[in-house]
C-alpha cells in the first residue's frame, strides 16, 4: 500500500508539473502556482492545521479529506520548489535506516555533528546522528 501512496504522490507531482507547463489559469493547481510560494505555503500550512483540528475532534472521515489536501498542496509546494518525492523518500529511508520509522529529526539537530540518545517507539534507544 505504500508504494501504491508513493506511485500517487508521483503521479500527482507529474500532473502539477504538466498544469504548470500547460499556463492556463483555468486550472485551480494552476491559479496556486501562479499566486506564488508564499500563497502555497500558507495553503499547506491551513491544510496541516484542519488535519490537527479534525485530529482534536475524532473525526476519522475529515482527516482522511484534510489529508489528502494537504497531500496535494504539498504536492504544489514541491513542484514550485524543485522538489521531487522521490528526494523525500530518500531521505525518509536515511532516516528510517538511522533512527527507526517513527523517528524526525529536530530541526536543531539537522546541521550539528554531536551524537546523542533518542527513544524509539519500541522504548530502546538509538544513537542519533547530529
Amino acid at each position: 500500500m505504500l508504494a501504491g501512496m508513493a506511485d500517487s504522490l508521483v503521479r500527482l507531482h507529474e500532473a502539477v508539473i504538466a498544469a504548470r507547463n500547460a499556463g492556463s489559469e483555468s486550472s485551480r493547481t494552476a491559479r496556486l502556482l501562479h499566486a506564488g510560494r508564499a500563497k502555497m505555503a500558507k495553503k499547506v500550512a491551513e491544510e496541516a492545521v484542519e488535519v490537527a483540528m479534525e485530529a482534536v475532534k475524532g473525526n476519522r472521515d475529515e482527516i482522511v479529506r484534510e489529508s489528502a489536501d494537504l497531500l496535494y498542496n504539498l504536492v504544489v509546494l514541491w513542484v514550485s520548489a524543485g522538489v521531487h518525492p522521490d528526494e523525500v523518500w530518500h531521505e525518509m529511508d536515511r532516516r528510517e535506516r538511522l533512527f527507526g520509522i517513527a523517528e524526525k529529526l529536530a530541526k536543531s539537530d539537522r546541521s550539528a555533528g554531536t551524537r546523542r540518545q533518542i527513544p524509539r517507539v519500541d522504548g530502546r534507544c538509538a544513537p542519533r546522528q547530529r
